[in-house]
């Protein structure tokens, strides 16, 4: 049986790629911009501030959570979102020694 792809790639590597797929997409980009700024968990407002329909934004915040970059936490009938620190500063501690030991290289 022949090796899968992920396989012949170290497990940071694969989970980077999990991460950049997650956001290549402008809409969870800008999901993201939102939360960040914000002071605490927000609930109701993302549809508002991004302008999607509510059925795309949920799919958003699902693919968001799935890669364990927000968290959310149900309130009654809501759900409050923020960003998951702890897993935000790992992305920014492997792209920082990424870019950080990237020899400059070019022609």
């Amino acid at each position: 049986m022949g090796i899968t792809k992920t396989q012949i790639f170290n497990q940071d590597q694969n989970r980077m790629a999990i991460i950049f797929k997650a956001l290549a997409n402008p809409a969870r980009i800008a999901i993201l911009e939102y939360i960040s700024k914000q002071d605490a968990c927000i609930c109701n407002d993302i549809v508002d501030e991004i302008g999607l329909a509510q059925p795309t934004v949920s799919q958003h915040l699902k693919e968001l959570k799935n890669i364990d970059l927000i968290k959310g936490e149900i309130e009654g009938k809501k759900v409050c979102y923020c960003i998951n620190l702890n897993t935000w500063n790992a992305i920014q501690k492997t792209l920082n020694s990424f870019f950080n030991t990237t020899k400059s290289n070019c022609c």
